[in-house]
């Protein structure tokens, strides 16, 4: 029987990708979204992830649907750009629950399937900024730096019951949320749109280009494939060389 996972955040971007990656290679896929965008791969399953119930409603539906569940891929996020004094308090809480709090959730509801999997797999979607932080940005640099320390936490905890968990931390990838920074970044660093780009977006980084979503697809596959088994606890980065200054 083919393996399953459930896949959040899977209406657009990255998290569609990986959606119809994974559907690609055989997995049984179950999309999580808010509102699950029409006519994607998989079977789409609307939950609000900030909450509890939404969580553990979204492994319970797995489990209903696919009888096991192998592996998590918790990807589902949003930005909010602002100065600290100006930050949205509602706007703060949002983004850990989202980033942080949802992958907890996920993992402690699949624990004792990705247990009884034999090769359970948890594969969060973070980012370079769980390891780097930049301006504006509290909100979901701390929430992102907290999920790259919660994947360490599991993979040590999951290593002795055959669950393996890594954090994918990309740079920037061409995204809506990602589009919709720009405006947000010209706000806050009083610059035009098209400066932007160059000036903040990609100067980080050693290779002055955008990821696309399928590549973060294909190392999210990687790491639930076979290939992957070698992975757990450290981040797999994937930067453009952003962290090698």
């Amino acid at each position: 029987m083919s393996r399953a996972v459930l896949v959040t955040g899977a209406a657009g971007g990255i998290g569609r990708a990986v959606t119809g990656r994974l559907v690609d290679d055989g997995w049984r896929v179950l999309a999580v979204d808010l509102e699950p965008g029409p006519g994607g791969p998989g079977e789409p399953f609307a939950a609000d992830l900030t909450t509890r119930e939404g969580n553990r409603a979204s492994v319970d539906a797995a489990l209903e649907r696919f009888g096991r569940l192998d592996a998590i891929v918790p990807n589902a996020g949003f930005q909010h750009v602002s100065p600290v004094e100006e930050f949205d308090e509602d706007r703060f809480d949002a983004l850990v629950a989202l980033l942080l709090t949802s992958p907890f959730l996920l993992a402690r509801y699949a624990w004792p399937a990705l247990r009884a999997s034999g090769d359970g797999r948890i594969v969060v979607v973070a980012s370079v900024h769980g390891l780097v932080a930049s301006p504006f940005k509290a909100g979901y640099v701390s929430a992102k730096h907290g999920v790259v320390g919660l994947v360490k936490t599991l993979a040590l905890e999951g290593a002795s019951q055959g669950i393996r968990a890594t954090a994918v931390c990309p740079g920037y990838v061409r995204t809506p949320l990602v589009e919709q920074q720009v405006a947000d970044q010209a706000r806050a660093h009083g610059i035009s749109e098209e400066r932007v780009l160059e000036d903040v977006i990609l100067a980080p980084q050693a290779l002055k280009r955008m990821l696309e979503p399928a590549e973060v697809a294909d190392a999210v596959a990687y790491l639930l494939g076979p290939a992957g088994a070698a992975f757990t606890g450290a981040p797999f980065v994937m930067d453009g060389g952003w962290t090698a200054a």
